[in-house]
Parts: structure tokens; sequence; C-alpha cells
């Protein structure tokens, strides 16, 4: 093999992997959005069960406590 193969699979190898860092960056971008998508969707999600605690909890009226006998 003369350094010109040499040098001409340092270039294949070279494209071979940048082709495979940007399908990387794509994937990443991908799964980024969709992380972001399931963390909206935790916080509408907790903020429907806080709302949902808070409805359930009883209201008590403010005065004087009651003695009992």
């Amino acid at each position: 093999m003369g350094w010109t193969e040499r040098v001409w699979d340092a270039f294949a190898t070279t494209i071979k992997l940048a082709d495979k860092v940007e399908q990387l960056n794509a994937t990443v971008i991908k799964q980024q959005h969709h992380i972001e998508d399931l963390m909206g969707r935790v916080i509408r999600l907790e903020t429907a069960l806080e709302l949902g605690m808070r409805a359930k909890r009883p209201k008590r009226l403010s005065g004087p406590p009651s003695k009992s006998v």
C-alpha cells in the first residue's frame, strides 16, 4: 500500500466519521426535544395532582374551638 492509498483511506475514514457524528447529532437533538416534551407533560401532571389534592382537603371554619364535654 502506497502513501497515496493511505492518505485516501484516511480521508475516507474521516468522511465516514463525520457522517456518523452528524447522525449522532441529529439523534441527540431529537432525543432532547422528546425529553423536553416529557418534562412538560410531567409538569402538567404535577399541577393537576396538586390541584386535585387541594380540592379534596376539607375546609375548616375558623372560630373558637368547641369544647367536648
